[in-house]
């Protein structure tokens, strides 16, 4: 039987040491300083720390993401052995196009490698961060337990949809230049001087789905959140916990959590570089399995 390979691009927030231990294979995204010189690969925090990341945003840097090229998502499908076979998990389409980028890498090396469409799974997951965490980490369990790379990418389509997530950032400013959120979503958002709190659509899109005023009222949020709509797997109740330079914050609602239920399985984060781009210091998500997002069953 093939040895199953799990891959992601980098905006699945394992840190570079998790995803070496895990055996991830990583494409990386990459970034760029409009006003300076702080550019870099989103080599998952491998060659910078996220303060000294997070601190450049604080101090002005206007950072802008680009997707991996054609040439490093052939890099990549090209690393799959002969006795291997492989999944591909990509940042949703609703705010980005490496999926497709990686499809049509893809389809041209199927042009001349047909075989390959028989071992490589590519995926949509329609998530990207903490929830892209989850839904990897669990890819990387079945993987462990012998499932085949059909059979993680089989159940990841429809894993994908229960992914649960809600998550609060300092502001909109960020996520609307970089169009991942409406400019209605962003206005209505800095009009209530509060906290923004956000999920994904069943569309992978970014929406608006709450505000608190102040952080702890929406630490507390993110936790009654989760009390309400978790849906724990057979394995235990787990949640995904990633924070932006504040750990304090990721910590609490973490210790909050394992306090309403001991033994719950708690991943905790940091968000990496290209989703940092886009939402600044100060991001704390929180996720875990729940009801399908399509039909809220």
């Amino acid at each position: 039987m093939p040895t199953c390979v799990i891959m992601s691009d980098s905006t699945f927030d394992f840190s570079s040491f998790q995803a070496k231990v895990e055996g991830v294979r990583v494409v990386p995204f990459h970034y760029t300083d409009a006003r300076g010189s702080f550019s870099g690969d989103d080599d998952l925090f491998a060659s910078v720390t996220p303060h000294e990341f997070y601190n450049a945003i604080a101090s002005g840097a206007e950072l802008m993401t680009s997707q991996p090229s054609q040439l490093e998502f052939e890099e990549l499908f090209n690393s799959v052995g002969e006795d291997e076979e492989a999944v591909l998990f990509c940042i949703s389409t609703g705010i980005s196009g490496g999926y497709n980028g990686a499809m049509a890498a893809f389809n041209r090396l199927c042009e001349d490698k047909p075989e390959l469409r028989e071992k490589i799974f590519i995926i949509d997951t329609l998530i990207a961060s903490t929830p892209m965490h989850l839904l990897v980490h669990e890819a990387c369990r079945k993987r462990d337990a012998g499932a085949s790379a059909r059979e993680i990418y089989e159940w990841a389509m429809e894993a994908r949809w229960k992914t649960q997530t809600i998550f609060m950032v300092d502001s909109l400013d960020a996520l609307h230049r970089g169009g991942r959120v409406p400019k209605g979503v962003a206005v209505a958002g800095d009009a209530l001087h509060v906290k923004p709190l956000l999920n994904f659509d069943p569309e992978g899109k970014l929406g608006l789905s709450g505000a608190a005023h102040g952080r702890k009222k929406g630490l507390a949020k993110l936790a009654k959140f989760y009390v309400k709509n978790h849906v724990d797997p057979e394995n235990g109740a787990i949640v995904a916990i990633g924070d932006a330079d504040c750990p304090k914050d990721g910590d609490a609602l973490a210790d909050e959590l394992k306090a309403k239920y001991p033994g719950i399985t708690v991943l905790r984060s940091t968000i990496g570089p290209t989703i940092g781009c886009h939402v600044g210091p100060g991001m704390v998500s929180c996720c875990f399995w729940g009801a399908d997002r399509r039909t809220g069953k």
